[in-house]
């Protein structure tokens, strides 16, 4: 029973609110105006939690159970992102949220990348919990790391449940933090932010 309300709570649009709301409150700056905030979490947070009541509506994903609301929240997902890039781009964004939005991005495809064509299974669970912390850590300091109980706590559920191995846990966490790395060079280079 813990195991699941964990594993519920520590969603990535659940974790990707908390992440972009702790950021805002400490530092507001880092995004320009709170409309970036609002936007942020309409696309990181409002749109991929549609997957869920939507699931059973949409005839492609209503008979497909587990695996078809994890197909359609990953279709959500990509959708905010990629909305969340074009808002970016008009808007004259910030840094940290060309940072921010990039992350997810790039994490998204890499968890498809490793999922649906490679066939190797990569936790985007983990992904969600690693990509918030590496943001944190980066843009508010050591205090991010507050977030490791919550990753801790999210890989024992995973494992007892039998959702992941280590070893899928792991590369999504891996997958969050290159995609993170790479944000921050495209947004030093100026390549789109100038």
């Amino acid at each position: 029973m813990y195991n699941k309300i964990i594993r519920v709570i520590t969603i990535v649009p659940i974790m990707a609110f908390a992440m972009l709301t702790i950021m805002y409150c400490l530092r507001p700056v880092l995004f320009g105006s709170i409309m970036q905030y609002v936007f942020a979490v309409l696309f990181l947070t409002v749109l991929p939690m549609l997957a869920y009541p939507l699931q059973p509506v949409i005839p492609k994903y209503k008979n497909a159970g587990r695996e078809g609301q994890r197909n359609l929240a990953i279709v959500m997902a990509v959708i905010g992102y990629v909305l969340g890039i074009v808002v970016a781009i008009c808007t004259d964004a910030t840094k940290a949220v060309w940072i921010i939005y990039l992350t997810y991005l790039f994490s998204g495809m890499g968890i498809v990348i490793f999922n649906k064509l490679i066939k190797f299974r990569a936790s985007g669970h983990a992904c969600g919990i690693a990509g918030p912390i590496t943001i944190l850590v980066y843009f508010i300091g050591p205090s991010g790391f507050w977030g490791l109980p919550v990753f801790i706590l999210s890989l024992f559920s995973s494992l007892a449940m039998k959702r992941h191995t280590i070893v899928q846990f792991l590369l999504g966490s891996g997958i969050a933090v290159l995609a993170f790395f790479i944000s921050v060079l495209l947004a030093d280079a100026r390549i789109l932010t100038a």
